[in-house]
């Protein structure tokens, strides 16, 4: 066991964009001191972050601006996977450098029908030059996306020869029974399943939290959910959460959770990247938040058309959901 393990509810943060597609590092850091407040993680540059279309510099600048305005890399653990194995060492390198406490990886995902002789070598590159102790490795299951899938041999391979280094993995495969594998396998491993709607029944078998998309929405019910998921609490919380999961979910997940924070943030989309955070006034928010900063995505994403967006924000009264201030 590693002596900072990460537990909890992580949200892999939405990147906003300025008007020219460039990332809003005032609006990023607001939004990420925003989820620190209540309580949940940073899992930056995930999918949900649009990491694939984002640049090498871009993710290290990002993440330079995080830490340098004081937010806690010990609270992080950035996504640093790529086809590349020079970008991923370089991005790996970069965060721990920068304190991070993990980093999220993906496998190389161009290729497919790799073999897992084939993925051992390159995670085992990326530990060897990276060459740093304090490198704490969380793998990234998503073979929907990825088409590249991590198996229990592959982990157990990495977990023999790296045992202080390779400490967890995300399972976005939607699969309980993997995911339950998974947990029966490797008890003392860090093990997050991509969605808060299994928190109860995966922590009950050890799993240390979440990291899931809606938690950039709902990090405070989360967070609590993580925590209190065998409490008298427990129930009410994982029936909140499961609504609003499968209300966002419904819709493009990207899209839909820009336009949740657009409207609720009441966002006026002016790009002088004055973003306060206040998210206070929920009963003034922004019906029209269609033309905010806030839900803006990078091609070849779309954002929500405007009626799903009105949709989607009355689905979201109508359970009574209020974006936490």
């Amino acid at each position: 066991m590693v002596d900072h393990e990460l537990t909890g509810a992580f949200a892999p943060v939405v990147t906003p964009f300025h008007a020219d597609l460039t990332p809003d590092a005032p609006r990023f850091v607001s939004h990420c001191a925003w989820l620190l407040s209540h309580g949940v993680g940073l899992a930056p540059f995930g999918t949900n972050s649009e990491a694939n279309s984002l640049g090498l510099a871009e993710r290290m600048t990002l993440l330079d601006v995080l830490v340098d305005n004081g937010l806690d890399p010990r609270r992080m653990m950035p996504g640093t996977g790529c086809c590349s194995l020079p970008e991923t060492v370089a991005l790996t390198r970069h965060a721990v450098e920068r304190g991070c406490a993990g980093v999220l990886m993906l496998p190389p995902f161009f290729y497919k029908g790799l073999s897992d002789d084939g993925l051992y070598a390159y995670y085992a590159r990326v530990i060897e030059q990276v060459g740093d102790a304090r490198l704490r490795l969380y793998l990234y299951h998503i073979p929907a996306l990825s088409g590249v899938p991590i198996t229990l041999p592959l982990i157990e391979r990495l977990v023999r020869d790296f045992p202080r280094t390779v400490v967890g993995i995300k399972d976005s495969s939607g699969d309980w029974n993997n995911l339950s594998a998974m947990l029966d396998a490797f008890p003392d491993f860090g093990i997050f399943p991509a969605s808060e709607s299994l928190v109860s029944r995966a922590s009950a078998k050890g799993a240390r939290g979440c990291i899931s998309a809606t938690v950039n929405i709902n990090p405070e019910r989360i967070g609590r959910l993580c925590r209190e998921w065998a409490e008298d609490t427990g129930p009410a919380l994982q029936a909140q959460a499961d609504t609003v999961r499968g209300i966002v979910q419904s819709f493009p997940m990207i899209a839909a959770l820009k336009a949740v924070l657009a409207t609720y943030r009441n966002d006026s989309g002016d790009d002088s990247g004055d973003d306060s955070g206040d998210d206070s006034d929920n009963d003034s928010r922004n019906r029209s938040g269609t033309d905010s900063a806030w839900s803006r995505v990078r091609p070849p994403l779309s954002p929500l058309s405007d009626e799903q967006h009105a949709r989607l924000h009355a689905q979201l009264a109508a359970c009574g959901f209020t974006l936490p201030g």
